[in-house]
């Protein structure tokens, strides 16, 4: 019984994680419906009011990625965007509330139902030439240009999976990437007035779990489940443009291109402050959404908690608390080297119990060196003097080497001040720590620690 329990426990956060989707599976055929809107829509709903709206021409925005939807099996011809995003800037235009879209992609169907008109009125009154007239097309004084310039499939892949004795699940997800940019242009100079970018990721989700085994003899047990889910790629597009259009309203706002409505004035600082901030915090992120580092350290010191566990000839070792402080010299994201000074002690339950004093220095390689959250391992030897001479090898000595190895994981708070964790083996070489030479290996100790680390450099920005 319980090793059923222990399958189900294993097999259910599968299913449950993505409950969403699986318990709102399709069952019957639905209605049409008014178009869903992107989350960022109602942003670009509320901005303030205009001055005046601007008249803007949209000719076309081009698919310019030259991708086909990714397919596992086979060749597909699908195009990976849509292919209608001229239709959706025009309503992100509009729905801004800041601009007056004329029509400009169709312009030859316009300029032809004209024609038809007229010919039409002069058919019917000949007497009267001037009725034949219709009123003047509107010109823009500016034009929205630009196209999807990216789609970028697979950036970042990953799964998990366990099975045993034929139950398990297991999970995967991709994530794709799309890139539009839009740039307003002149139309008396020609000169390009802004011109911005924005990106949405795509994300694509399966789960799967099952369990195939014999209850009985001849008897066999075969469950399967599970459910997949992919961002459309239409909404990804529509909120990236959506995206582009509130930075072009913004940026142009700020140069005085066009301006708010006096009685929005309070509001649209408002606005410009918050997209500051976020053009400041998105110089800190990365392609995949990390939050990265922008300084230059060159040394950095430390103050931790230790914790040290006994490993010797002595039964029901203990953990024994203690205090480390250290420098660390920082040669590149990935290097440096750190030398930590600490006092705590040893000890099993009964028979052994020491204080000690270490001194050791370490090299350091930070696997993730541009992120604000990266392990690291790190290698090294020093000193470790117990109190009281200590005969070792039948030489009274008061300093043991030793050697240590292991991994952490640190996390930058701030730009200068990052939280670390860190667990290693100090090997010792020698067997005289505990004053019994005694067995294969010589006497050993693990060592955890947490602790704050404040690093010296310059910021990059400056």
């Amino acid at each position: 019984m319980k090793k059923y329990l222990w399958i189900t426990v294993l097999v259910l956060p599968w299913v449950f994680s993505g409950c969403g989707a699986y318990l709102n599976q399709p069952m019957k055929t639905t209605r049409a419906r008014l178009g869903e809107e992107t989350p960022f829509n109602f942003h670009l709903r509320n901005l303030p009011k205009p001055e005046e709206p601007i008249i803007v021409a949209v000719y076309k925005l081009r698919d310019q990625t030259g991708q086909y939807k990714p397919s596992e099996i086979g060749t597909s011809w699908s195009t990976a965007v849509t292919q209608g995003a001229t239709n959706i800037l025009i309503k992100t235009l509009m729905d801004s509330g800041w601009f007056t879209v004329i029509e400009r992609e169709n312009v030859g169907n316009l300029l032809n139902e004209r024609k038809i008109i007229r010919s039409t009125r002069m058919e019917f009154n000949k007497d009267n030439a001037g009725q034949a007239l219709i009123s003047p097309l509107l010109f823009a004084g500016m034009i929205i240009e630009g196209g999807i310039v990216s789609y970028e499939s697979n950036i970042m892949t990953g799964g998990i999976g366990v099975r045993y004795f034929g139950a398990g699940g297991s999970g995967k997800y991709r994530q794709d990437r799309v890139t539009v940019y839009l740039r307003a242009i002149a139309t008396k100079s020609g000169r390009v007035l802004k011109n911005v970018y924005t990106s949405k990721t795509l994300l694509s989700q399966a789960v799967d779990g099952g369990l195939f085994r014999f209850v009985k003899f001849s008897r066999l047990l075969e469950v399967e489940t599970g459910f997949t889910y992919n961002e459309p790629a239409d909404m990804a597009v529509t909120e990236a443009i959506e995206k582009a259009v509130y930075s072009l309203i913004l940026e142009g706002a700020q140069e005085g291109l066009w301006r708010a409505d006096d009685t929005q004035q309070g509001l649209m600082k408002g606005a410009m402050a918050a997209y500051e901030k976020e053009k400041e915090e998105m110089e800190d992120i990365d392609l995949l959404g990390r939050e990265s580092l922008r300084q230059d350290y060159y040394s950095a010191f430390s103050l931790s908690g230790v914790s040290l566990l006994y490993q010797g000839d002595y039964p029901n070792p203990v953990f024994q608390p203690g205090v480390e402080a250290g420098i660390t010299a920082v040669f590149s994201k990935s290097l440096s080297f750190h030398l930590g000074f600490g006092k705590s002690s040893l000890a099993s339950e009964q028979a052994f119990d020491r204080k000690i004093t270490y001194f050791d220095g370490s090299v350091r390689f930070r696997m993730l060196p541009n992120d604000r959250f990266s392990p690291f391992l790190f290698g090294g030897g020093g000193l470790m003097m117990p109190d009281g001479a200590m005969p070792v090898n039948n030489v009274a000595s008061n300093a043991l080497l030793k050697i240590n190895a292991g991994l952490g994981l640190e996390y930058f708070v701030t730009d200068y001040i990052g939280l670390e964790l860190a667990l290693d083996n100090n090997y010792i070489m020698s067997d005289g720590l505990d004053g019994v030479v005694s067995g294969k290996y010589n006497d050993f100790f693990y060592r955890s620690r947490l602790g704050v680390k404040y690093y010296l450099g310059r910021n990059k920005k400056k």
